[in-house]
């Protein structure tokens, strides 16, 4: 199964449009859609914001947030997805996020493999619905990242499935110019 394949033929059949927002995976969400034909219609921007100054300045991450919760966390992925879809030129309508360690951190930290993922859509209205989880994966270093990286897209119509129907309806009838 080629999951980056499977994400450009989803996204592609819906118009839709992706944003990344990347911390511990440093660009390899956006780097496994581009080595896909034809993923140009529907990659439209990504970020690699790995430090926090970076997840503050570029994606809005609040500092309360990032105290509060820690870098590895839901509620910064969150604010990292949500933070890319209100970059102005930003016309992607889902974004996903990551943040994590590969490998150890410091004592009393998250545990080695320990990712957080956020993946946001822009709903009909301009609002965001936003979709979280943890997930731990086993490895070394890269291993880890190409498995977050790779589970960061594998997730992405499971989380637009779970939108409304309705939604999801008017959004395609729109497109097809139907009423």
């Amino acid at each position: 199964m080629n999951i980056p394949r499977q994400v450009v033929s989803f996204l592609g059949s819906r118009g839709k449009k992706l944003a990344t927002a990347e911390s511990c995976t440093a660009g390899e969400i956006a780097s496994l859609l581009a080595s896909v034909p034809g993923s140009g219609t529907c990659l439209d921007v990504g970020f690699i914001a790995y430090s926090p100054t970076g997840k503050a300045g570029f994606l809005g991450v609040r500092q309360k947030t990032m105290d509060e919760h820690g870098l590895t966390s839901e509620a910064v992925a969150r604010e990292m997805a949500e933070g890319a879809l209100r970059q102005e030129g930003c016309c992607a309508d889902i974004a996903v996020s990551n943040t994590g360690v590969a490998d150890g951190a410091p004592a009393g930290g998250p545990a080695p493999g320990t990712q957080c993922f956020a993946w946001s859509f822009r709903t009909d209205d301009g609002e965001l619905t936003t979709f979280c989880e943890t997930r731990q994966f086993a490895g070394g270093r890269n291993e880890v990242r190409h498995a977050a990286a790779i589970h960061a897209l594998s997730r992405i119509e499971h989380y637009f499935n779970l939108l409304p129907v309705r939604g999801r309806r008017a959004r395609m009838h729109a497109r097809a110019g139907e009423t």
